[in-house]
């Protein structure tokens, strides 16, 4: 997946950004390294899906055992990762963004130590980071105070600062952000941490953090529209082998869609929308000698859209040459 991922660029892009985020594969038997997973409340596998942020285009999807990954176990699947795309693009600086249970130190220091390499990931509260973030908190608190007077209150007011900070198993300190938020039902405040020196905290935060949030529903299209957690199989490789046809098929919905697409009404739908309304219709099969002919109905209404997609992927045969001496 990986290398089809690379090869999918034309020339090297001048960034990427690569999005990872664990997802609940419920387990309904006795699949091989299935295990309880307390978060989520069930038996399942807890594959590892990357994603490009910006694309949504599939990077890797491994398929892992239930239990939660141990950083050390995190950082030798991206290492893997980012060591094959910098072999392609040396010049491509790439942002790794995760939520907080990427935010282990053996993360975070392999990636410091790859060239022109990031990360931003979120980071989960403590006392000693709250103590920090406690200033912070109260300008949030005392501006919530004051817009409750204003003809129109907002849902919420956001402080953001930031610290350098360093947990007891950090070998240095990272640029922490706090989100000190005050609304209705109270105190929200929030933390990530990243290795980005430069841009404002509220548009590290705002803008490139809670982008994240799209993985989300590439995370959606790959297990609802396409089925990626039928791994019903009695062992664990053919499982695995599971999952990398569906993520092929993720692959080749997203290649249909912003090269085949383009410009149409479909250029933004989602996989099950695309199957319903080109792949699921009626149509009359005609099995002749070299070729099958598919006849459509005169009233379907996708049938310009078929058309133009039918000339977009044609690829004519090279003409034979024929030797006239």
């Amino acid at each position: 997946l990986v290398e089809q991922f690379i090869a999918s660029f034309a020339t090297p892009p001048k960034t990427l950004i690569l999005d990872l985020d664990h997802s609940e594969d419920a387990a309904h038997g006795q699949q091989p390294l299935a295990f309880y997973n307390h978060f989520y409340q069930s038996t399942c596998y807890l594959p590892l899906m990357i994603f490009d942020g910006r694309s949504g285009a599939l990077v890797a999807a491994i398929l892992r055992p239930g239990k939660r990954p141990t950083g050390a176990e995190n950082a030798m699947i991206m290492k893997r990762v980012l060591t094959l795309i910098r072999k392609r693009f040396p010049q491509t600086h790439i942002l790794v963004r995760g939520d907080g249970h990427f935010s282990g130190p053996e993360m975070m220091q392999m990636i410091a130590k790859m060239p022109n390499t990031d990360f931003i990931f979120g980071l989960a509260g403590n006392t000693k980071l709250q103590a920090l973030a406690e200033r912070t908190k109260q300008r949030a608190c005392a501006l919530w105070a004051e817009v409750q007077t204003a003809e129109v209150v907002p849902e919420a007011v956001r402080v953001f600062h930031e610290f350098s900070y360093a947990a007891g198993s950090w070998p240095q300190a990272w640029r922490v952000i706090v989100k000190a938020e005050v609304m209705a039902l109270g105190e929200n405040p929030r933390f990530i941490v990243t290795s980005l020196a430069s841009d404002e905290a509220g548009m590290l935060y705002e803008d490139l953090y809670c982008a994240r949030g799209q993985t989300e529903n590439f995370i959606k299209h790959l297990k609802c529209d396409l089925a990626s957690d039928r791994t019903s199989c009695t062992t664990f490789l053919a499982n695995c082998m599971r999952l990398l046809l569906h993520a092929a098929a993720y692959v080749l919905h997203q290649q249909l869609r912003t090269q085949g697409l383009q410009n149409t009404a479909l250029s933004q739908a989602q996989p099950s929308t695309v199957i319903k309304k080109l792949f699921k219709i009626a149509v009359q099969v005609q099995q002749c000698k070299n070729r099958v002919v598919l006849h459509l109905p005169s009233a379907c209404p996708v049938k310009h859209l078929l058309h133009m997609l039918a000339e977009r992927l044609f690829v004519p045969r090279p003409a034979k040459h024929v030797n006239s001496s």
